[in-house]
């Protein structure tokens, strides 16, 4: 594809964004039926205002659900299992209580998990982990469903960055020939990021506690939270790379909130009774969420387990697909892995469920009840990334990106984080966005003189406020707190962090480069 395009062909590539936000939005359609009507108008644009052939349509779909359910429904379908046993074993009781008993404050509460423990999932696993089970527990400590999905959306958002154990940053600086600069990359964006350290939770903590006599507190808790993360993120960046930002600079804030929990407790909170429990009690009840952390570091790239077994344990698919911006067949790839996240989710799951006393029986009987729980996350999902690949590989994201970079010429950087944003909203994968609009924003920079590694390191900055609103990481919230049909809702109540979410970022940008 070249970079010459008419406005009918914008307009087309636009069409479908457009029309899921609106039957999303606006129209609160159901996320399922809002995802099937979607795919279906742009596989007709992609086939008339394209040019797409229909063959090339059918191989897309087969690799578009293929993708769809390696990894990604996978992951979704086992970490609401992990939930749903935890539920059945009546455990979540006892972590409901290990809560409460570090702090009965919401706030703190709210920050622990979705900021503290949710971006530890997202260093160590992504692909919707940090959103499915914070949101799920929240609602176990009390906490209503439409608040713990947007509490959660919003607090999956910095952490994705250096998500999967800095798999966004690695695969976007070898996509720009860049590997080489892989540290520094991953401290650019880290810096772009460090307003928003703060900002989030102090969204976080205000959305849990709106008292203005609140706002002091709030603002002090923000600042300790985001300024550990931010310390220990930036050297973790500069001095290591991109695989462990997210991954320590979550435990620090762990350690952080835990501290602020116990000094700040009051006197009233202190003589509240809360249930205690024995050692054995609380070690089954963290036996799932354990053994999953301990079964992600092992097989993660930090160790060479993985690098070891991937050969023995996994197939690959390969699927020959035309690629419009590239004018060429590029060979996609699908990879099962038997030591992939959503894997080791199922065996956390099943070895945590036997150890809280569970029947094998019982818990495959689970098993089967959480995947009808979920039928229309499955059809929701499965539609979205589909739609979104066609629309990748028809040249119709390539249009929506090329076009904001020439229209916006020597502001371009104060756009960059948008497009990365764009790409996100798009796919539902930071990494993804980083593949489609990666190259662009390193052939722009050049064009206007501007530093290439700052300028592909926005993308990965904008691409992290995306994912507040991504349909599909909306899908996983909805499927999670159970309100399956109120995407909409949820995607109105978020939009606004994510505007202003991207709006700093790309203000950091462009004064900053």
């Amino acid at each position: 594809m070249t970079e010459t395009f008419t406005s009918f062909e914008l307009l087309l590539a636009a069409t479908p964004v457009l029309l899921l936000i609106l039957l999303l939005g606006i129209l609160k359609m159901d996320g399922e039926k809002s995802a099937i009507f979607t795919l279906i108008v742009t596989i007709f644009i992609a086939v008339w205002g394209y040019h797409y052939s229909l063959s090339e349509i059918g191989l897309t779909l087969v690799y578009g659900i293929l993708k769809a359910i390696f990894p990604i429904l996978i992951i979704i379908l086992m970490a609401i299992f992990s939930y749903n046993v935890q539920v059945y074993t009546q455990k979540m009781e006892v972590i409901k209580d290990q809560f409460s008993s570090i702090s009965t404050n919401k706030s703190i509460q709210v920050l622990l998990l979705t900021w503290g423990f949710g971006g530890l999932l997202e260093g160590m696993a992504g692909f919707g982990t940090a959103v499915a089970i914070p949101a799920a527990i929240l609602i176990s400590l009390g906490f209503k469903p439409i608040f713990s999905a947007v509490a959660s959306l919003i607090a999956n958002s910095v952490a994705t960055g250096f998500g999967a154990v800095g798999t966004p940053i690695i695969v976007l600086a070898r996509e720009i020939g860049m590997s080489e600069h892989l540290q520094s990359i991953s401290s650019d964006v880290v810096i772009q990021l460090s307003v928003l350290m703060f900002l989030i939770p102090f969204i976080l903590v205000t959305l849990t506690d709106r008292r203005l006599n609140s706002i002091p507190r709030n603002i002090f808790l923000s600042l300790l939270v985001g300024g550990i993360s931010l310390i220990v993120q930036y050297f973790s960046a500069l001095l290591i790379g991109a695989e462990t930002p997210a991954i320590l600079g979550s435990l620090a804030s762990i350690i952080v909130i835990i501290a602020i929990g116990k000094i700040t407790e009051t006197k009233k909170s202190e003589n509240k009774v809360i249930k205690k429990h024995s050692y054995k009690e609380i070690i089954q009840a963290w036996s799932i969420y354990g053994l999953i952390l301990i079964f992600i570091l092992l097989t993660g790239p930090l160790l060479s387990i993985k690098k070891s077994l991937d050969p023995i344990v996994s197939y690959t698919f390969n699927l020959n697909i035309y690629d419009a911006i590239s004018q060429t067949d590029k060979i996609r790839h699908i990879k099962i892995s038997l030591i992939d996240t959503g894997v080791l989710l199922f065996l956390g799951s099943i070895l945590g469920g036997l150890i809280q006393g569970a029947r094998l029986k019982d818990l495959l009987s689970l098993l089967v009840r959480t995947l009808l729980q979920l039928k229309k996350t499955v059809i929701t999902v499965s539609g979205l990334i589909t739609l979104s690949t066609i629309m990748d590989f028809s040249g119709m994201i390539g249009v929506l990106g090329i076009s904001l970079a020439t229209t916006t010429g020597f502001l371009y950087p104060l756009f960059a984080p948008l497009i990365g944003c764009l790409g996100t909203f798009l796919t539902g994968s930071d990494t993804s966005s980083n593949i489609l609009f990666g190259k662009l924003q390193t052939t722009v920079a050049d064009r206007i003189g501007a530093d290439k590694g700052w300028l592909a390191a926005a993308n990965a900055s904008g691409a992290t406020g995306g994912k507040i609103i991504s349909p599909q990481s909306i899908a996983v919230a909805t499927s999670s707190c159970g309100q399956q049909g109120k995407e909409g809702e949820i995607m109105k109540k978020a939009f606004p962090y994510a505007l202003l979410y991207i709006i700093v970022a790309g203000l950091i940008v462009y004064f900053g480069g």
